[in-house]
């Protein structure tokens, strides 16, 4: 069976290898482990038990591995919100977490008390005296983690990882992806989200390094990247476009790069040109919170060959396209992805309701309706066309946004673009394209770029150009507040 409990096992094997580096020090695997039991210890003493969810609100910090590594010590459920969030947005989570206790980093301590008044700083957590319980031990199917969705839509859903999911990501990771213990990443992600479970997981069961940026800042994280000479890259489209535009970033040394691999959202293929241009090669990554993250894997030299594939399903991993009529689509037919195997999330947490929703049976096999549109070519390199709910049909012609943005992002001008269908008399539905720009750009000659690389009912009617694209703590585009802004400014293109 499964070790819910490795860091134990990895602390034994190698006590001083470096783990995790955080603010000018790091912390050994031995250090790490102790930090688990320490915060354990807290944990029991504040009367946290078996199934009692633990909530965070912190910019990343070690502190998200202690409370998750600690878990499998005595049975609690880390709930690590987003910071990024509004004060009634948490209140709404909290309320519908329920944690137990409730710690907090710098910074958050007047949102976090509004949160629970009886919150306690981060400093707290590594204070408890005393063992923790012994005798616990968590089943593969017991959750680790509550994590939120992201939430562009209404009030995130949380979804519970369980044990099984985390040590099979992992080892389908360091397999798929051909990762070793000699492999380092600088993690500035949000570790309140899934890619928690992207990279840093995977590295540290393997006796890796993780370097740990506290908040994302292009400057600082390409000073990392000098200083401990990563060997992978994990970052979202977003992040990867904020570092083309730092100063340092072409004085940066990068040879020790393997790779680098772009997740959340479709990279444009000119952010992809430019590290290529630098020696890093790219892939293509896909995952979502509630199927272990990462779901497809690709070789660098296919990857390279075919940017716009996130590549194939992961080894124990199944996957299918499914149309709107329920049959299987086919080759390069788009549809609904589903996808089936151990890294699937238990569920969601009590919302039965939104479990009927997602979740389907077919035969013996249990499968999670992801909501993302994807094709797939004669090869089985599969590719995604946007979330299912963002297809708009247009005189009769389906449209999907991704490949209209793809366009879009191959005009030099344009820096950041989202679209969305919005009602039309004429045509049903059209495309509004909401643009940020490099540099001064006439709307009609975007247009006419477009159209040489468009059919004409996938050109955008509307044209809005803004000074930044609203976005999620992850870095995905929240669309439908720019459908909000649409309502706002009907009739403004």
């Amino acid at each position: 069976m499964l070790n819910p409990n490795w860091l134990e096992r990895l602390a034994a094997y190698h006590p001083k290898r470096r783990a995790v580096f955080f603010r000018d020090r790091w912390l050994t695997y031995g250090e790490l482990y102790e930090r688990a039991r320490r915060a354990a210890a807290t944990l029991k003493a504040l009367g946290v038990g078996p199934g009692d969810r633990v909530g965070l609100l912190s910019w990343n910090h070690p502190a998200y591995l202690d409370l998750l590594f600690a878990a499998p010590l005595l049975g609690h459920i880390l709930a690590p919100f987003n910071h990024r969030l509004s004060l009634p947005e948490l209140l709404a989570l909290h309320a519908y977490a329920a944690p137990r206790v409730l710690f907090y980093g710098e910074g958050f301590r007047e949102a976090a008390e509004a949160l629970d008044p009886r919150a306690l700083p981060l400093s707290a957590l590594l204070e408890g005296e005393g063992e923790p319980p012994e005798g616990y031990a968590p089943g593969l199917e017991d959750p680790a983690l509550l994590l939120f969705t992201g939430g562009t839509t209404g009030l995130p859903k949380g979804a519970l990882i369980p044990y099984r999911q985390l040590l099979l990501n992992a080892l389908e990771t360091a397999f798929a992806w051909g990762l070793s213990r000699e492999d380092r990443y600088v993690l500035a992600t949000p570790m309140f989200h899934a890619a928690l479970n992207a990279l840093a997981t995977p590295l540290l069961y393997l006796g890796g390094e993780v370097v740990i940026e506290e908040r994302f800042q292009p400057e600082e994280y390409l000073e990392l990247l000098r200083r401990h000479r990563p060997t992978i890259l994990f970052l979202v489209p977003t992040m990867f476009a904020m570092l083309l535009e730092s100063p340092a970033f072409a004085e940066t040394d990068l040879s020790s790069v393997r790779f680098a691999i772009s997740g959340g959202a479709p990279c444009p293929a000119p952010v992809r040109e430019a590290f290529r241009a630098r020696g890093v090669r790219f892939k293509q990554g896909y995952g979502l919170t509630e199927c272990g993250v990462n779901c497809f894997t690709f070789e660098l030299e296919e990857a390279e060959a075919y940017p716009e594939s996130v590549g194939r399903p992961m080894p124990h991993l199944w996957a299918r396209i499914v149309r709107e009529d329920g049959g299987e689509a086919g080759v390069g037919e788009a549809g609904e992805l589903w996808l089936s195997g151990g890294v699937v999330m238990k569920g969601y947490y009590n919302r039965p309701e939104e479990n009927a929703k997602v979740f389907a049976f077919d035969g013996a096999r249990l499968w999670l309706k992801t909501g993302d549109l994807a094709f797939r070519d004669e090869a089985g390199r599969y590719y995604i066309a946007g979330r299912k709910k963002e297809m708009f049909i247009s005189g009769g012609e389906n449209v999907y946004p991704v490949e209209v943005e793809r366009a879009l992002y191959d005009h030099p001008a344009v820096k950041e673009a989202a679209v969305i269908g919005v009602p039309d008399p004429r045509w049903g539905e059209v495309g509004a394209a909401f643009v940020v720009l490099k540099a001064p750009l006439d709307p009609e000659a975007l247009r006419a770029f477009l159209r040489g690389r468009l059919a004409g009912y996938k050109v955008p009617k509307h044209l809005f150009f803004l000074e930044e694209l609203p976005k999620t703590g992850p870095g995905k585009v929240q669309k439908e507040a720019l459908r909000k802004l649409w309502e706002e400014r009907h009739g403004a293109a």
